[in-house]
């Protein structure tokens, strides 16, 4: 299997799987990573992130095969611009 038939045989849901198993170290189930499987993925996730990352992340791979930063001033914006509103909850007893 070439790498453009890797890249459009992995589904959305297979590339979270990947790319939660680059960030954690470890697999769904818990099984480790050995190094040549955390290689193969990271090397999936930015191949998938330069075919279909129209929206990148803090640091990502665009579909154009740039790693994308965005400044912290361009993440508050992001989120200022969202429609969903975050809801902060103090928990700390008062005395």
């Amino acid at each position: 299997m070439d790498k453009q038939q890797l890249i459009n045989a992995i589904t959305p849901d297979i590339y979270q799987r990947l790319r939660s198993a680059v960030e954690t170290g470890k697999w769904p189930d818990g099984t480790a990573l050995t190094q040549q499987q955390r290689d193969s993925s990271i090397q999936a996730v930015m191949m998938y992130q330069a075919k279909h990352n129209v929206d990148a992340d803090h640091m990502t791979i665009d579909t154009q095969g740039e790693m994308v930063f965005k400044s912290k001033r361009e993440l508050q914006q992001q989120f200022q611009d969202e429609d969903d509103q975050i809801i902060r909850v103090n928990l700390s007893k008062e005395s």
